[in-house]
């Protein structure tokens, strides 16, 4: 979240838990992973993917904000959100410097008055053991530390208690009093809702049932007919109660918009159901991962990745499934998303959903249920692990690239289908299995592929040399006087995409000479024996053959040092229809695109930040923001406003001429 309210004032004591690296385990269970700190108490507890301690003692004292002790990554309760903005004070941004000091101990801070604090070293002349010297050299680091927060935390106090007697101090003591009676009675008032709803509820449950006279008319007609009935109709009606009552979770009756689904945010996966929500959402992607069953096709799929086939298949059906789980209670009328809690939301199990592991299994799955109509939100744990499994860069939860992510993605899913279709001409599958197979891997082959047309022309002789190469994505760089990182001249200047595109298809003079022109050197071969004639040349590139979905990769992120990459925050315009006749070569029929999704980074930094996107819904015909578990219905004006990172265009055939935007 670019702006939490929660984040106030930090006052941590000089024994704070979180300052001491010995005691970075959950108080509960022991454990030293995702290890999250209490920024209101010392109380120090691990996450939510583990036992859920720290939830459970946000539930119990509502302390709003904690810091994972190994990543610094701030996360409030309240707002569901990781934080991202600090106070005017900036004690997030001293807390996880100090916290990255103790990690690495090299205690080198800066304070606020601009002296640098260091450690200090044994002297040089002691003579002792390498075991020893390195303890006590841990020894003075930790003492080291002690004191420097022990010092100021003395000198808080000293201005604390100067600050509160001038004027200023009084007034700003009195607001903080008020605000947190304000926070205090609003609290009580909760609690007195809260008790008085289980109150009501409780008297709910133990009334007796209460029935209308058409109720009991209508239960006297059944018990009558019951009663007249032969005895074989009497069994039937107790099933039916049964299979409403329990059964599958997939047996819901549909509550939202198809498609208005949320993806939870399982630590640092903004990247993942970003790019999610965008494949789910171009149509032809999706209805041809729909049209796969979870029969041969799919068992043929998940076996071909293990290296194995499966003989004999049973055939499964959706509602056979299980492993899912769902949140008890009931809900309708929902626009999607996380707007009702937990009662709408499929949680999938932390195992891949099949007896193989497949990306095209789990992306059928996930497809199936985004789009039934019956889950307002998704915990996605299956998908995740199986990409944990298969792309292993991508594995733990520290913050990915969504450009890098998709390019993985869909060459993992090609090389699945690919392998199936090797293995069906061997195996006795069936044939429309067969004819199944091939069509999906037609699609996911065909539609974001295209061609490029590299055209090198020779300045000595005029000759032309033609190169088609294929594509996938085009990654368009911003232009020179962009490049300037300054907040000023990033919020005066703005970038259209079609200047981008003008630079990516502009004539290129290649430096020297250094082009061998067949032209030229098939003419001189026949008159001479000198060596290969070299001139100067030009270079442009065209698009020869455009895709049926056109990703536009925006390269945002730029080496500004060895090891740095910053953020070029440039505000690009783009419109809903794009023509790309400029930019192509001559022989093209259908150069409109319609504007489809817009992928977005909020963040200054490469390794950091959150995802969204911004994506048209089909069925419904409008647009919605994906927000990890968070959706909401948007304009169009709103979405063309977007800081946009990658944009889906979808070419728009004849047919289409009326669909609406």
């Amino acid at each position: 979240m670019d702006r939490c309210k929660h984040v106030g004032r930090l006052r941590l004591a000089s024994d704070h838990s979180i300052l001491n690296p010995q005691k970075w385990h959950c108080v509960d269970c022991n454990t030293s992973e995702s290890i999250w700190a209490c920024l209101s108490c010392s109380h120090v507890a691990c996450g939510r993917y583990i036992e859920e301690h720290a939830l459970q003692h946000f539930q119990q004292q509502r302390h709003p904000l904690a810091i994972e002790v190994n990543e610094l990554y701030v996360f409030c309760y309240l707002c569901d959100d990781y934080v991202l903005n600090d106070n005017a004070t900036g004690d997030l941004k001293l807390l996880r410097s100090t916290l990255s000091a103790i990690q690495s101990q090299r205690y080198e801070v800066t304070t606020r008055s601009g002296r640098t604090l260091r450690s200090a070293s044994a002297a040089p002349d002691a003579v002792m053991p390498s075991g020893a010297r390195e303890s006590q050299l841990r020894d003075e680091d930790r003492m080291f530390t002690a004191l420097w927060h022990r010092r100021r935390t003395l000198m808080g106090r000293v201005f604390r208690f100067w600050f509160g007697l001038t004027d200023c101090g009084r007034r700003r003591e009195e607001e903080e009093r008020k605000r947190e009676e304000e926070e205090e009675s609003k609290r009580e008032a909760r609690e007195r809702r809260r008790a008085l709803k289980r109150q009501l509820q409780e008297e709910l449950e133990n009334a007796p049932l209460r029935k209308s006279r058409r109720l009991r008319r209508k239960n006297q007609r059944g018990a009558d007919a019951a009663v007249a009935a032969p005895p074989q109709r009497v069994h039937k009606r107790p099933k039916t109660q049964r299979t409403e009552q329990g059964g599958s979770p997939f047996k819901r009756r549909p509550t939202v918009t198809p498609g208005v689904t949320g993806l939870r945010n399982l630590g640092n996966t903004c990247y993942m159901n970003s790019i999610l929500q965008v494949l789910s959402h171009l149509h032809v992607f999706r209805e041809c991962f729909l049209r796969l069953d979870l029969t041969q096709a799919l068992e043929l799929l998940a076996s071909a990745v293990q290296g194995q086939l499966v003989g004999k298949i049973s055939h499964l059906s959706l509602t056979q499934r299980k492993g899912f789980q769902s949140s008890s209670g009931s809900g309708s009328g929902l626009s999607g998303g996380a707007s009702r809690g937990r009662s709408m939301e499929l949680i999938q199990p932390k195992e891949p959903s099949s007896e193989h592991i497949s990306l095209c299994h789990e992306l059928h799955t996930l497809f199936q249920v985004m789009w039934s109509g019956k889950w307002a939100l998704v915990s996605p744990f299956a998908m995740l692990h199986s990409v944990w499994q298969l792309i292993p860069a991508f594995r733990g939860y520290a913050q990915q690239d969504a450009q890098e992510f998709l390019c993985e993605l869909l060459d993992k899913v090609q090389h699945e289908l690919e392998s199936a279709g090797k293995h069906t001409t061997t195996t006795g599958v069936p044939q429309t299995q067969k004819r199944l197979i091939k069509q999906v891997l037609s699609v996911v082959n065909t539609i974001f592929h295209g061609q490029l047309l590299s055209q090198v022309t020779c300045l000595a002789c005029g000759h032309r040399s033609n190169t088609v190469e294929p594509f996938w994505d085009l990654s368009l760089e911003f232009p020179e006087r962009y490049h300037s990182n300054s907040r000023e001249s990033a919020a005066q200047t703005s970038c259209h995409l079609t200047e981008m595109l003008a630079k990516f298809t502009e004539t290129e003079a290649l430096e020297g000479n250094i082009y061998a022109c067949d032209h030229c050197n098939s003419a001189r071969r026949r008159t001479t024996s000198k060596s290969v004639l070299l001139t100067e040349a030009q270079k442009r590139l065209m698009v020869h053959k455009l895709p049926q979905v056109l990703r536009l990769h925006l390269k945002r992120f730029r080496w500004s040092g060895r090891n740095h990459r910053e953020k070029i925050g440039v505000h690009v315009s783009f419109d809903q229809l794009l023509d790309v006749e400029p930019y192509c070569s001559p022989h093209h029929k259908h150069f409109l695109y319609d504007l489809s999704a817009v992928v977005m980074h909020h963040g200054k930094g490469f390794g950091s930040g959150h995802y969204t996107s911004y994506c048209y819904n089909t069925e419904g015909g409008f647009w919605v923001h994906c927000n990890d578990s968070k959706l909401n219905v948007c304009s169009v004006e709103e979405v063309c406003r977007a800081q946009a990172y990658i944009l889906f265009y979808t070419q728009r055939v004849p047919q289409d001429k009326d669909r609406p935007l």
